[in-house]
């Protein structure tokens, strides 16, 4: 154990555990690329099969696959800074977590909701004159994806988060790893957001190139408007990422304004349109947007609650971290460099 380490009485050394929760990062990560490999081989094997008769084309599977790999190298890069206790490694892997869980948690509650309309497609998919299944096998039928889901991203993502979050991991990150990181500039709450407005920056310049479709008040906007449209989002979400970072006011209200117009616009637009439209006009073939519309992703109404019920929690948070927010900073000079630094109670960030 190092000196430095064992002369700090005030938290318990926690290296052992940012090993094994390092190691079991890095092999998610390397679950992730198996995963991403495996869509390749399904494009490979739907272009050699004989194509049957009215069935769908098969989706596009690059995009998947390019996520896996994207998360995979991620997974495996932040493993193996919690084994080093890099202070970074840390932050990032409970920002991650509570991610996670987060959205593990949305998808759970829609699965659950979207669990009569599985039934309705099990039985709709038996041949005719089998048997139909019993009430109890299609029960477990949807029991089990449910029970899966939950585990892979409610209970893991809550032990992970839990552990990263804790103060003696913090503490053994700090005293193994000394040196002020960029994740230390910034409250991790608001950290989260930056994050994941840099992610959204990144995810709306490749949005035009699968040919999606943005809703603005009413419309569906595709094509030229639909590029031009992804192009602005993906600047304003640059330049708030950037601004949240630095805790500047401007970049928390452009957030939670945006937040709040995208969130009528949404409710507005499939007001009047259904996903369904959505589809066709992203190139879906009528089977595959059929086969979508049976297990639930179809209709105004469910499609406008749910814009609605994913906005509010978003500009919940939003309202929880403006307290890292402050309107006035104290600026001094810093005998480092002769660089200004920014006080803002009790933290203390390099200038400019």
């Amino acid at each position: 154990m190092d000196s430095t380490v064992a002369a700090s009485p005030q938290f318990k050394d926690r290296k052992g555990g940012l090993m094994c929760f390092g190691l079991g990062t890095a092999c998610l990560g390397g679950l992730c690329g198996l995963c991403g490999l495996f869509a390749p081989l399904m494009i490979f094997a739907a272009r050699m099969a004989p194509p049957a008769a009215n069935s769908p084309a098969p989706p596009n599977m690059l995009p998947i696959a390019a996520l896996y790999g994207v998360l995979a190298v991620i997974l495996i890069w932040l493993g193996i800074g919690s084994i080093m206790a890099r202070r970074w490694a840390r932050a990032l892997l409970a920002i991650w977590s509570w991610s996670w869980l987060a959205m593990g948690l949305m998808s759970l509650v829609a699965m659950v909701l979207m669990a009569s309309h599985l039934a309705e497609v099990i039985r709709a998919a038996q041949p005719p004159g089998q048997p139909q299944l019993s009430g109890g096998a299609q029960t477990a039928i949807m029991l089990v994806p449910i029970f899966l889901m939950g585990f892979l991203f409610v209970v893991l993502p809550l032990i992970w988060g839990l552990f990263y979050s804790g103060r003696n991991v913090k503490a053994t990150c700090e005293a193994r790893d000394p040196v002020v990181r960029w994740t230390d500039r910034c409250p991790l709450p608001v950290l989260a957001v930056s994050l994941w407005l840099g992610l959204g920056t990144a995810s709306m310049l490749v949005m035009p190139v699968f040919h999606s479709v943005a809703p603005l008040f009413g419309m569906l906007l595709s094509g030229a408007a639909g590029t031009v449209f992804y192009l602005a989002l993906a600047a304003i979400w640059g330049y708030a990422a950037w601004a949240v970072y630095r805790l500047e006011w401007r970049g928390w209200w452009m957030v939670f304004v945006a937040f709040i117009l995208f969130g009528v616009s949404n409710v507005i637009t499939y007001s009047v349109h259904d996903i369904s439209e959505v589809y066709a006009l992203m190139g879906y073939a009528p089977a595959q947007v059929e086969q979508m519309g049976a297990l639930g992703f179809s209709g105004r109404t469910p499609m406008a609650w749910w814009s609605a019920a994913f906005i509010l929690p978003l500009l919940g948070y939003l309202w929880y971290i403006r307290r890292f927010f402050r309107r006035e900073c104290a600026m001094e000079s810093s005998s480092l460099k002769g660089r200004p630094r920014c006080v803002c109670s009790g933290r203390e960030s390099a200038g400019d």
